[in-house]
């Protein structure tokens, strides 16, 4: 994909939020409408044959895209989010981080067998979140998973493909 208008919005910001990381921050194609709407289209052109029936947003930046795509493609919305985020009986998943261990969690009745899920997030560096991510909608045992991120880093060394089965559907909007 690789829209030009779309890199031409994304700020990267050098030396964040440690010294010799080039954070790409997606919130300036947020704030920009036509960003927002090229973003949506490519998105609901990539998926709207694909039975999708819940979108996993994954928190915060997740958020924004799969309920913009949700409404457009007529599927739910499911929040993954940190503990103690949730109001109900959460199912969790633990997965380590650069600088220790995390854990995400999504309401035990948000997902079930027939449901065909797209996971949504901002952002593939490592691949750490989105993989606990997938490996806790797995639990599920969903029809079909499919994975999405807006930008997929590839010039830093960065392999976040590497964490997924070959048999992973990954797409991305930006590669940079």
């Amino acid at each position: 994909m690789n829209n030009k208008f779309l890199l031409e919005h994304l700020r990267s910001i050098p030396d964040f939020p440690t010294k010799g990381i080039n954070f790409r921050d997606v919130t300036t194609l947020f704030k920009n409408a036509e960003c927002l709407r090229i973003m949506e289209e490519e998105l609901y052109q990539i998926y709207k044959d694909k039975g999708i029936t819940k979108i996993v947003g994954i928190e915060s930046r997740g958020f924004v895209m799969a309920s913009a795509l949700a409404i457009r493609l007529n599927a739910g919305i499911v929040l993954c989010r940190k503990p103690g985020k949730l109001p109900a009986e959460t199912v969790q998943e633990s997965y380590t981080k650069e600088y220790g261990e995390d854990t995400i969690e999504i309401h035990k009745d948000a997902i079930n067998e027939n449901d065909v899920v797209l996971l949504h997030d901002d952002l593939l560096a490592t691949g750490g979140t989105m993989k606990a991510a997938y490996n806790l909608v797995q639990k599920f045992k969903p029809k079909k998973t499919y994975l999405n991120f807006i930008i997929e880093i590839t010039d830093e060394g960065l392999h976040g493909r590497d964490a997924f089965d070959k048999e992973a559907e990954i797409t991305t909007l930006l590669k940079v």
